[in-house]
């Protein structure tokens, strides 16, 4: 229960995060935004580290070296769903990136990648990203006559 609740939590600041982002980047630009969003980061959890951890922050042994490339990741997190939040909004940008999340936790967990036990195929596992693809696709749909019904008002004087 304790990782849903973090779960939650997560999915919450990363929405946040998002918006208050595309918000900065439109008066600093996007990679001003990225640096500053990241360095922010690395000033606010270098104090919890030291306060909480028993450990060299640089004792990376025994970790394989392709796993240290993730913060080259969160770089991209940053800057790419900025950007989507700003060109499409939140609601669906943050859709598209979370259905592309589990598709692609999905793909690792079934087929038991960077040492996570393989899970089984099921096609309710398959049904449930389609029912997210569809929901998504029904939401914008939903913005789409939205906006259709203002043009269409527009151009006959109502």
């Amino acid at each position: 229960m304790f990782g849903i609740g973090l779960a939650i939590i997560a999915g919450i600041l990363i929405s946040l995060q998002n918006v208050f982002n595309a918000r900065v980047s439109e008066k600093t630009g996007p990679w001003a935004t990225t640096s500053l969003v990241l360095g922010l980061g690395l000033v606010c959890s270098l104090p919890v580290f030291y306060s909480m951890e028993d450990k060299s922050l640089f004792d990376f042994s025994g970790v394989d070296p392709v796993f240290l490339f993730s913060g080259v990741f969160g770089v991209g997190i940053v800057f790419f769903l900025m950007r989507g939040v700003t060109l499409i909004g939140p609601a669906y940008a943050i859709s598209i990136a979370l259905i592309s999340q589990i598709t692609i936790a999905f793909i690792v967990n079934t087929g038991g990648w960077f040492g996570f036990e393989p899970s089984s195929l099921s096609w309710e596992k398959l049904l449930g990203i389609a029912l997210l693809i569809g929901g998504v696709l029904v939401y914008k749909l939903e913005k789409r006559t939205e906006g259709n019904e203002e043009e269409v008002r527009e151009s006959i004087g109502a």
